[in-house]
């Protein structure tokens, strides 16, 4: 035999045992994707406690309730002179209000000790805790102090100030209690600020997955090693340890493998045994020198479910099944390996991380609100975004000021005003720049009134996998938002003063009605006040407050639902601390838990957070208004269905929720 009848004996061989072999059938990518998710239920595998300093990058396993409130009193956000906001009625620079000032300075880290009565002032600075009294701060530019007859140094404001003005007000940025963060969130930068906001030391994630990474071909040569010609540098391996990094996974790089089964397979139960998920790159062609799909057809349960997609690149693609875990043999030039990495695998690891999917960087979207803006300043307002009627989206502010945390967790981006501009007119198109990895529009967005039972009705759809956006700007809020139809769900516990009826009088007939569950309603003080001591009705309680002139309310803010009822509850009498307005039931709680006020109205459940006595006035319904345009699309239909739900109905009621009395 001559060395080329020889050659050709081989040649014919290697071709018999490459036909022998042959199991590529290319598909369609649909039915690649189907036969994966159908074989494949990529969860966590479980989760650890880390401290937050290492927690950036990791994803939560928990939502995380706030223990404490953000801020945790109320505070100046500016320098100024903490005073009675109604002390100032009138003033002007030609005649200002004149205030004799106590003798303390209120900065950051102090605790006040006199009250502010009629006439008088205490100079606070930013970030300084408000004293009993005072409901605003004046601006130290619009004051002048002076040296008093009688040697007292004195304040003229000359510019009235309106109750909460220049005031972080206690619980207006985090709430005790709220949900601060939900479970599959990735810690970012934003995420880490709010836990540490609220105390966290250490905050539950889920474990990385661990992904083996392989690469196969008597060709490949690791990076900074000599090369000879006919070699190439493995590039896959590096670009897949670091693209399973950033999805949140923890690469083993377990080598360069030669053109042997026998080795190939040895790596294969290494990695199968050490990981969660096996990659291979090279060997999965039909090529003579091709080992890597014949290493992979020997698995079984089930073995390999696709060899072949319909992609350019990507055609060679490989996936197999066993044991509850995926291996997938990539292609080897990195382009291709690369196109169905982030195709195919990308997806598993991030759902094994407990990740979510990432989002373009930039959208177009229009302004449902006019937004104005400081003149000679660039803004950036941050933004959530939402669906519109139309179908496009809509970027809804969602700043609370410049010291709220959650301004800029919680927003999916930012748009910019520029420098010489004062207002950006609604339906104005914006260009949103988006931050984090999840700004994708959610499937379901809630704004309104926040309320816990909600917290948890959200919880079961996110677990569920349908994404959650809620705002909560109050019931007002939320029906406006409703009507205009920016979002799907509001929240609302709006009472007609006219006929005592909840929610219903202020349907129209693009609105309709998800009927929610009830809320006790009462009056809120403290255990050891005596002034309430052996109060068993709110009319005693009532009586009991509005006798004694020192005794300070808090009220709610104008258009809350607790507003109506507080106004039809006093009769036109306007009580010391009236002008004092909370813009939630924490809010009132935390003002009376706190010393700031002596008693007003929340629900018990809030009043049971904060360890207060409740009286209570009368059962208040919270419900849901939809967009009858809304009402049959999946999210809504499924939010409609917990409602009816009797477990959760159960744990709704276990909550201190009760079930509707009327029907809609």
């Amino acid at each position: 035999m001559t060395p080329d009848q020889g050659m050709a004996e081989r040649l014919a061989a290697l071709s018999r045992a490459a036909r022998q072999d042959q199991f590529l059938e290319v598909i369609p990518r649909e039915e690649a994707e189907e036969r994966l998710a159908r074989h494949l239920k990529p969860v966590p595998s479980g989760s650890e406690r880390v401290p937050l300093s290492v927690a950036r990058g990791r994803v939560l396993a928990a939502d995380v309730a706030a223990p404490v409130d953000v801020p945790g009193f109320d505070r100046a956000s500016v320098d100024g002179f903490a005073v009675r906001a109604a002390d100032t009625a009138g003033a002007s620079p030609e005649v200002p209000a004149v205030f004799r000032l106590n003798g303390e300075i209120l900065t950051p880290g102090i605790e006040p000790e006199a009250e502010i009565a009629r006439g008088t002032a205490s100079i606070i600075a930013t970030g300084g805790m408000l004293p009993r009294g005072a409901d605003a701060v004046a601006m130290i530019e619009d004051t002048e102090t002076s040296d008093g007859p009688d040697g007292a140094l004195l304040v003229e404001i000359r510019r009235p100030v309106a109750p909460g003005r220049f005031v972080a007000l206690a619980g207006s940025d985090i709430a005790r209690g709220e949900t601060v963060l939900r479970s599959g969130h990735l810690l970012t930068s934003r995420e880490i600020a709010m836990l540490a906001a609220v105390g966290l030391g250490e905050v539950p994630v889920w474990r990385r997955p661990r992904i083996a990474i392989l690469s196969t071909g008597d060709e490949i040569v690791a990076p900074g090693t000599p090369i000879r010609p006919g070699q190439v540098y493995d590039s896959n391996a590096a670009v897949l340890a670091a693209a399973t990094e950033e999805l949140g996974g923890e690469p083993l790089t377990l080598g360069i493998v030669p053109d042997d089964e026998a080795a190939l397979l040895a790596a294969l139960d290494r990695g199968l045994a050490a990981a969660d998920l096996v990659l291979l790159s090279g060997g999965t062609s039909k090529g003579a020198g091709d080992i890597a799909h014949r290493v992979i057809a020997r698995l079984s349960d089930p073995g390999v479910i696709v060899h072949g997609v319909a992609l350019k690149p990507g055609k060679p693609l490989c996936l197999a099944v066993s044991g509850g875990k995926l291996v997938a043999v990539l292609p080897g030039f990195p382009t291709s390996a690369m196109f169905t990495f982030h195709s195919f695998i990308a997806p598993v690891i991030a759902r094994l991380s407990g990740r979510r999917s990432s989002p373009a960087r930039r959208v177009g979207a229009t302004l449902p609100l006019a937004v104005t803006s400081e003149r000679g300043r660039t803004e950036y307002v941050m933004v959530s975004l939402m669906r519109s009627p139309d179908g496009g989206l809509a970027a809804y502010p969602t700043a609370k000021g410049s010291g709220a945390v959650t301004s800029f967790a919680q927003a999916d981006g930012f748009f910019e005003i520029a420098a010489d501009r004062e207002m950006v007119a609604a339906g104005t198109a914006v260009d949103v720049t988006l931050i984090g990895e999840e700004a994708e529009p959610a499937d379901l967005i809630i704004i309104g009134s926040h309320c816990v039972g909600l917290d948890f009705l959200i919880g079961i759809l996110e677990r569920e996998g349908i994404r959650v956006k809620a705002l909560n700007v109050g019931s007002s809020g939320g029906l406006a938002a409703a009507k205009r139809g920016e979002c799907d769900i509001a929240g609302i516990h709006l009472m007609d003063p006219r006929t005592g009826r909840y929610n219903i009088p202020f349907l129209t007939d693009a609105l309709t009605l998800l009927r929610g569950y009830l809320r006790q309603q009462g009056i809120v003080f403290r255990r050891d006040d005596a002034r309430f001591a052996g109060c068993a009705s709110a009319g005693e309680a009532l009586a009991a407050a509005l006798a004694d002139r020192t005794s300070l309310m808090v009220n709610r803010n104008a258009g809350s639902g607790t507003r109506i009822l507080i106004e039809r509850l006093l009769g036109g009498e306007r009580p010391p601390g009236y002008g004092y307005q909370a813009k939630s039931h924490n809010g009132v709680a935390i003002a009376v838990a706190q010393r700031r006020a002596d008693w007003g109205v929340a629900i018990d459940t809030v009043a049971r957070q904060y360890g207060l006595l409740f009286v209570s006035l009368q059962a208040e319904q919270y419900d849901f208004v939809v967009p009858r345009a809304r009402l049959q699309t999946p999210a809504v239909r499924r939010f409609a269905q917990l409602l009816e739900d009797a477990a959760v109905r159960r744990q709704l009621e276990a909550m201190g929720f009760a079930a509707p009395q009327e029907s809609a």
